[in-house]
């Protein structure tokens, strides 16, 4: 499991990665947006692709759980904390 993170600006904007343990809901009106596709190759691999929030394609990986793995990861690093 990893840690969930929300970071709230000093205009009261909220940004996390979402995960079940908090409701968005309760933090305001959310705007959800995708910010990757995890899907299959032809080959059976999986990738990670983060074009939605500006980022690469990660992968390919052996299983999907590594590729959202990899994903989550992305995110944290590069667009949780913008700059």
């Amino acid at each position: 499991m990893t840690a969930l993170d929300v970071v709230i600006n000093a205009s009261g904007d909220v940004r996390m990665i979402y995960q079940e343990e908090i409701d968005p809901h309760s933090l305001g009106q959310p705007t959800i947006r995708r910010g990757s596709h995890v899907e299959p190759t032809a080959n059976g691999s999986w990738t990670a692709d983060l074009s939605p929030v500006s980022g690469p394609v990660l992968g390919p990986f052996k299983t999907r759980s590594l590729a959202l793995a990899a994903e989550i990861d992305w995110l944290h690093q590069h667009w949780l904390l913008p700059n």
